[in-house]
């Protein structure tokens, strides 16, 4: 993330092709203003959280406690995607510099290398869904082909690991032995690959570090809080898959690739408003804080949003249509303007 240009991401993809929904100007540029108070306000809160459950976790280690606290401390933990995702739109905050530090933060806690992501990140808003170029952000959505069986599988905590060959951790330890990978050779400028494979090597030296801090202590418990958290963040996935899963590819309407839900106020607050997911894509300027006015402002143009059970309704029968024909995707009613 070097260039002032590239950084805000989403910022230039609204070609004249795709749909947008009819806004006032003055009203959206309202609410395309930043600020950094809901920015510090946000992570303030969700710092203090999970900390107290990280020391909670500390606390009953080697109790049948420490399961409790640990899966509510790794989904906090996935929060992190949700403020990785806000800062690296640079809508987080009004201060450059703060979005960029938070940035970095969150994606070492996500294992999204941040060079890596800010690229594919940028694809995935100017090509969202699309095969050619290929987004990589929707492999484990739209381009996936799961069996039932697998589908469920991924809701169970821990059943990562079973994927490790296929997780970040593999392709960041590609990058930082400087292997082209396909992401990077399609994603990456050729003058941000060093920066890419750097931050790899930093990474797989945090990595290294967190391990021999376990050795050192004679404890699990750093690699358990600091490395592999994501493993058992389990209710991201079930947030994060409604965003795209069983919908359109190749579409130059959000409304077709894109789905919106409803979330109660605490998961809203942890995946920071991101369940105003076509809204987001259609305007990726507006910080999340304002998305839930937006979304009153132009639902009339926009299919209904779904509540979680509504959205998974659709989506586990498309699962099922998709493994016997790949071609299949959820048909969305759109209101007609």
């Amino acid at each position: 993330m070097n260039n002032k240009k590239d950084i805000q991401i989403g910022k230039n993809n609204t070609s004249s092709e795709w749909f947008k929904p009819k806004i006032d100007r003055k009203v959206l540029k309202e609410l395309s203003k930043r600020s950094d108070w809901p920015g510090w306000r946000h992570i303030i809160i969700y710092s203090i959280s999970l900390l107290s459950l990280g020391l909670l976790c500390a606390y009953y280690w080697g109790t049948w406690w420490f399961i409790l606290f640990y899966l509510a401390y790794c989904t906090l933990w996935g929060g992190a995607d949700a403020i990785w995702h806000e800062c690296g739109h640079r809508t987080a905050f009004k201060t450059r510099k703060l979005n960029d530090f938070f940035y970095y933060i969150a994606s070492f806690m996500n294992n999204f290398e941040p060079v890596r992501f800010h690229w594919s990140h940028l694809l995935h808003h100017r090509h969202t869904a699309s095969v050619d170029p290929h987004d990589f952000e929707v492999d484990s959505s739209i381009f996936w082909r799961p069996s039932l069986i697998n589908f469920f599988l991924i809701f169970l905590p821990g059943t990562g690991f079973f994927k490790l060959h296929k997780s970040l951790y593999i392709e960041i330890i590609q990058h930082a032995f400087g292997v082209q990978t396909r992401v990077m050779k399609e994603c990456i400028p050729a003058g941000y690959k060093a920066n890419c494979i750097l931050v790899s090597r930093i990474y797989v030296l945090l990595w290294i570090l967190i391990i021999f801090l376990s050795i050192y202590i004679n404890s699990f418990l750093p690699i358990f809080l600091f490395l592999i958290p994501k493993f058992f963040a389990t209710l991201n996935i079930v947030w994060g898959l409604t965003q795209h899963m069983g919908l359109k590819e190749d579409t130059k309407d959000y409304r077709h690739s894109t789905r919106s839900v409803r979330l109660n106020s605490i998961f809203s607050f942890i995946y920071w408003k991101m369940e105003h997911h076509i809204e987001h894509h259609m305007f990726p300027m507006v910080p999340s804080y304002n998305l839930p006015k937006l979304y009153e402002i132009i639902k009339d143009q926009l299919p209904k949003s779904q509540s979680l059970f509504e959205a998974y309704k659709e989506i586990i029968p498309a699962v099922i249509k998709k493994s016997k024909n790949p071609n299949y995707f959820i048909p969305v009613k759109v209101p007609k303007i």
